[in-house]
């Protein structure tokens, strides 16, 4: 009988000779598994003008190989040189996937992508959510293996110290979400995008969000292309270095930070000498940063509405729509709690209990008129406590149905 063999792998970054052990595991597996390596890449002289009819040919080629019964599919940007750009790895992985989704044959094959664009714990997360089962980072082990001294440290012992420390990363990543398996992690997508226009994520990034729309397949090409010029032609300027980037620290030549020893310097003075002129002068770098598109906000201009004052409420009565947020008093002490509470019910607002519930000892009136009582009661699923009395003592009830 024909008995279904899975391939299971301990953790998702695949050393190089890991990889090559998956892409020749036919013969160790008496052919149930069957690998093909598909090209990430497209010939430099089409320009950015030859991404999109390189996609699609990825995306052909990848569903002709499951269909010809390769079931382990590796993305791979090895053959990247001066005559060949590489489509972003993850670009190219996430068309992959959404385009065997829709072909109905994704089930059926696991991705593993080989590239040398990987190298910080947010890469391999990206990579995972759209679709990677499992990743080989060459370039950051070549990395690794050129800046370690042999003397001091063996190259396998450097590439566990690096997956390790991936590792970790990429489990704090997935614990943020409340998910606890790669498995689970793997083809989520629960990314929002920022800056990508709706065509270009429903083609490549299908069901990914993005509130501001922004770029497309033209300009992310564009990038691409400048990226391989800059790396293979022949400016003096990059011949033995490359640009400093700046994401994680500020450079001269890198990015823009909104923090920079300038800002931080006067608002630190204006702070201390309480120097309102030296504030305004920090308060005025900051703004004068946001239009330099540095934030989102510094996109936006208020647009001010011609209210007379006489329609608009007193203080006094918008406060009674004001409610807190639900906090256990288990997590935030029984002291908060109730001073949350007196302060709510002063204003007429409302707090609530959180899962905790609270001491019917709260639901009696304070000598002076103040209230202990949470007008909002919760009830969670097996919540201990909740008798008719807890209930009766609310305005609001609500009903926890699911967390995480």
């Amino acid at each position: 009988e024909d008995l279904q063999k899975r391939l299971e792998v301990h953790q998702p970054i695949l050393t190089n000779t890991d990889l090559e052990k998956v892409r020749r595991i036919e013969y160790r597996s008496e052919g149930a598994f069957r690998t093909k390596t598909l090209n990430m890449c497209y010939a430099a002289n089409l320009g950015a003008a030859g991404m999109e009819g390189a996609l699609a040919e990825l995306c052909h080629k990848a569903e002709e190989a499951v269909l010809a019964g390769n079931n382990i599919l590796i993305l791979s940007d090895r053959a990247l040189n001066a005559d060949n750009i590489a489509i972003p790895a993850l670009l190219a992985t996430s068309a992959v996937h959404h385009h065997l989704i829709r072909k109905g044959l994704r089930t059926k094959s696991g991705l593993v992508v080989e590239t040398g664009e990987a190298r910080e714990v947010q890469h391999f997360c990206l990579l995972a959510g759209y679709g990677a089962e499992a990743i080989n980072p060459y370039l950051a082990f070549d990395t690794l293996s050129a800046i370690r001294l042999p003397e001091e440290i063996s190259q396998e012992e450097v590439e566990k110290r690096y997956i390790k420390a991936v590792n970790k990363g990429i489990l704090k990543v997935m614990s943020k979400m409340g998910i606890s398996t790669y498995q689970s992690y793997c083809g989520a997508q629960i990314f929002d995008a920022l800056g990508l226009s709706d065509e270009f994520l429903e083609a490549y990034f299908t069901g990914t969000k993005c509130k501001t729309s922004g770029v497309g397949l033209a300009e992310i090409a564009e990038e691409t292309v400048r990226r391989h010029s800059v790396a293979f032609g022949n400016a003096p300027l990059y011949r033995n270095a490359l640009d400093v980037g700046g994401e994680f620290a500020y450079r001269l030549r890198g990015e823009n930070h909104i923090w920079t020893a300038e800002t931080i310097s006067k608002l630190q003075h204006a702070t201390r000498s309480n120097n309102r002129a030296l504030y305004d002068e920090f308060a005025r770098e900051i703004n004068e940063q946001n239009e330099r598109l540095l934030t989102l906000r510094g996109l936006f201009d208020f647009k001010f509405a011609e209210i007379p004052l006489s329609e608009v409420e007193p203080a006094s009565e918008i406060v009674k729509r004001f409610a807190t947020g639900a906090m256990s008093f288990g997590s935030i002490s029984y002291e908060t709690h109730t001073t949350l509470a007196i302060a709510m019910n002063r204003l007429g607002g409302k707090s609530n209990t959180g899962e905790g519930g609270e001491e019917s000892e709260r639901f009696k009136p304070l000598p002076n008129g103040d209230s202990k009582r949470s007008a909002i009661k919760q009830v969670a699923s097996g919540r201990f406590g909740v008798t008719t009395e807890y209930l009766v003592n609310a305005d609001d009830i609500q009903i926890k149905i699911a967390q995480g």
